[in-house]
């Protein structure tokens, strides 16, 4: 029985072609973006899977006077970690990590830089589940002057000699030898730590840093005990914070909790948050998902159209087998058997497309996403279980209503599809186009924004700038490289600071004693420069001077933002911006306000513009080199700025980036949002498309000899074409009725996320409306037409 079942079902799928064709390539499509999607958000919920203590990574919410808005930060102090576990039995480990970025290591001749050195407590082992390969997990990092290396560090260093025991050597102002006690697998991709080498943190250690409440600069974990409830053991804090803090600095701080299952996708509005490794909002996982699924009850809902649509062609086969003995749930078996093949056959073509598409994912996503469905007999039976379950809910409306025909009904000619069953169809044609529009909508409002983000004026210039770490360049050789590299017409102007524009400043506690009014304490961002900075970045200057370059008598001097300005004379309205010039203020050691700059956007538009003071200081060094080149020679540029670093610091490797390409990373989580959804988009309406055109299809094919008679009549083709378009056409214009307010209302909200953002135009909808319809039209007229210019002689010969 199944296997005529299985004969009848192939004759079915075969004998109607070009429906089949269309139910396999929407379903096909509709499969392969969702499994891209589920390869996807598999990866994603797989961070940080593989450790198996309670963990939780300590962040705090700051809110200082003199901030704009508070912040959420992954940063926290030296002495919490010890202290919360003195202070509360739910805290049963702690560890602190430190990081460095391109950290030098020696030995013997050989000298590396890797990209990443976490100075740990001595518990770090103990806490986190990283594979260890050699060395005991209790000891490697409990004595001073230890080190593990990851498996790649370690064959840089010491290619395949045993490295355990050997002494490394790290130069520079600290210069410090390293015995190797262990080596460390290379952390797994979907770890949100990703490190090369772990230093014990106790060699580092210095006086000043176990009293250093109010200093925020390394990552805390926590091992709280079974049972402890983060939300309640959060409302501790406070009084934990009074305890240790001096004076009303308590205030100023929140502390909460993440679970480290959590951090990699929750931390979306965590700023400092250094080592969160391909750090991505679950909010947008679960949104792809969702339009994913939308683009699979799409193709979904193109079977169920076409098969009750041509329920007629079946009505007779249905009759005749009833009425020879066959039981409706046998006749429902078939049809779904029918349905089953048909995503199975999808499947097949689905697993090709997905293998067509991971490169370019994985390219737009920065992941290594891989379909294991050879190498993983579990992935296959899954896969293909819900391929089953796809097919079965496809089938099972058309089947229920195809195997309940009464056939003396059927037999006799009299067979209805009823009015219930075309407002159906119609009702499912509207869901596919006002998915269809209301991504085309957000498509183009996400892509606006990006592009607003992208273009908008950030108040300084970045444009032919590149930028060059400066990993243990000492102020003395930054100015040399400086006056070499002004010796040519190539660069424009070369100056430094502590990090580049468009990441996250830190910020500092500063003091300001006005000659007028008591002294104040607040906070602000801090950005500390060369002095050319301003005008290389042509920031430009409100009121005051520029830095003078030398070493002022009175103290340093400071130019702070408009922003600053402001709430510096916040009791003060009345009192013009150019009062502030003069007056005494400093962060660190006190000096003058030397001028005030117009506010420029240093971090992404993601964020008001906050509070900013900057200051000429070289102090131990700069982070980063800003070098303004000749546009019109870029190449020639970049040769002559590497070759000056190779003379003047040849022991240092020479890496650069495009201020451009630095702001396009700081927004390519953005851009990764736009492309994906504007993918899916054009997937949903390609597969509705497809559904309209077999629903036109089968309309002018069953109407075939109304055309033939109206044509006889004296109809024209234009007449025809209007007849057989018109009520698909008003579904569409219904669904965009119903499209706008649902993309207007989630898209505006949408926006509120950003500091700066576009407006939503009236003129969006109505290019959205106008292209689908025109799309539908054209969906539509290709078979309208056909039918309109086919001989009516031919339709009409039968009777």
């Amino acid at each position: 029985m199944i296997k005529n079942y299985l004969k009848i079902a192939w004759r079915n799928i075969w004998k109607n072609k070009v429906f089949s064709a269309i139910n396999i390539i929407g379903l096909s499509v509709g499969m392969a973006a969702c499994i891209v999607i589920m390869l996807f958000v598999s990866y994603e919920k797989s961070f940080d899977n593989f450790h198996t203590k309670n963990i939780y990574k300590l962040d705090e919410v700051q809110k200082f006077p003199g901030m704009v808005s508070s912040q959420k930060v992954g940063l926290s102090m030296f002495p919490m970690g010890p202290a919360l576990q003195a202070d509360f039995p739910e805290v049963t480990n702690f560890t602190r990590i430190r990081w460095q970025e391109k950290f030098q290591l020696t030995f013997g001749e050989k000298r590396v830089f890797i990209p990443e050195a976490f100075f740990v407590d001595t518990t770090f082992l103990n806490i986190f589940d990283f594979k260890l390969i050699k060395g005991d997990r209790a000891t490697a990092l409990l004595k001073q002057h230890s080190v593990v290396l990851t498996e790649e560090t370690a064959e840089k260093i010491f290619g395949k000699d045993d490295p355990i025991g050997k002494t490394i050597t790290h130069y520079g102002g600290d210069t410090t030898t390293y015995a190797v006690t262990g080596i460390a697998a290379n952390p797994p991709k979907n770890s949100h730590l990703q490190f090369d080498a772990l230093f014990s943190f106790n060699t580092t250690f210095k006086p000043w840093m176990f009293t250093n409440w109010g200093g925020n600069w390394l990552d805390t974990y926590l091992v709280l005990a079974p049972g402890t409830n983060a939300k309640t053991f959060e409302a501790k804090m406070p009084a934990y914070l009074k305890k240790h803090m001096k004076g009303d600095g308590w205030k100023y701080y929140e502390l909460f909790y993440l679970p480290i299952k959590d951090i990699h996708a929750n931390s979306a509005t965590i700023g400092l948050d250094y080592l969160n490794y391909q750090k991505f909002d679950k909010n947008l996982t679960n949104l792809f998902l969702a339009i994913a699924l939308i683009v699979l009850v799409i193709a979904c809902i193109n079977f169920i159209n076409l098969s009750t649509a041509r329920s007629a062609e079946r009505a007779k086969e249905v009759g005749i087998r009833k009425s020879i003995g066959a039981y409706r749930f046998q006749l429902a078996i078939q049809f779904l058997g029918e349905t089953v093949m048909l995503a199975l056959i999808a499947l097949v073509f689905a697993i090709v497309l997905v293998e067509i598409a991971l490169p370019f994912i994985n390219s737009l996503s920065h992941r290594d996403l891989s379909l294991p469905i050879f190498s993983n007999i579990g992935v296959a039976l899954l896969i293909i279980a819900c391929t089953a379950v796809v097919g079965l809910i496809s089938g099972i409306y058309p089947a229920a209503y195809l195997s309940g025909f009464q056939p003396a009904k059927v037999l006799k000619g009299s067979i209805q599809t009823g009015k219930n069953k075309g407002l159906l169809r119609n009702i499912l044609v509207v869901g596919q186009f006002t998915s269809a529009i209301f991504l085309m909508i957000a498509t183009v409002l996400v892509v606006k924004q990006l592009y607003f983000m992208q273009h908008q004026d950030p108040g300084f210039s970045k444009d032919q700038v590149v930028t060059v770490p400066l990993n243990m360049v000492s102020p003395a050789k930054y100015d040399l490289l400086k006056q070499q590299l002004l010796t040519s017409n190539l660069v424009k102007g070369v100056t430094a600071a502590q990090d580049n524009l468009g990441s996250h400043l830190d910020q500092s506690g500063i003091e300001f004693r006005p000659s007028d009014a008591p002294k104040r304490q607040l906070t602000a961002t801090r950005l500390i420069t060369d002095a050319d900075y301003l005008k290389l970045y042509k920031i430009k200057l409100l009121m005051g001077q520029h830095f003078s370059g030398e070493k002022p008598q009175e103290g340093r001097e400071y130019i702070i933002n408009e922003a600053l300005a402001k709430e510096l004379l916040k009791d003060q309205p009345k009192k013009p911006l150019s009062s502030l010039i003069g007056q005494t203020f400093g962060y660190d050691s006190l000096g003058t306000i030397k001028g005030i700059a117009k506010d420029f956007n240093f971090n992404s538009l993601h964020y008001k513009i906050e509070t900013l003071f900057m200051l000429s200081y070289k102090g131990d060094g700069f982070s980063t080199m800003s070098v303004k080149i000749n546009g019109d020679e870029t190449s020639k540029a970049l040769d002559f700025i590497k070759n000056t670093w190779k003379s003047t610091v040849p022991d240092i490797p020479f890496e650069y980036q495009f201020l451009d390409d630095h702001f396009n990373e700081v927004y390519h989580v953005d851009d990764q949002v736009s492309k994906i959804v504007g993918i899916l988009a054009g997937l949903i309406i390609i597969i509705s498309c497809l559904g309209l055109f077999g629903l036109a299809s089968y309309s002018a094919e069953k109407r075939i000899k109304e055309i033939g008679v109206r044509k006889v009549l004296g109809a024209s083709v234009q007449n025809i074409t209007i007849l057989l378009s018109k009520n698909f056409l008003k579904l569409v214009i219904i669904a965009n009725v119903i499209a706008w307010p649902i993309a207007w209302f989630v898209m505006y909200n949408w926006l509120q996320d950003f500091a700066y953002r576009i407006s939503i135009q009236w003129w969006i909808f109505i290019v959205a409306g106008i292209l689908s319809i025109l799309i539908a039209f054209f969906t539509v007229s290709f078979q309208s037409i056909k039918a309109a210019v086919t001989n009516p002689v031919k339709s009409l010969r039968s009777e």
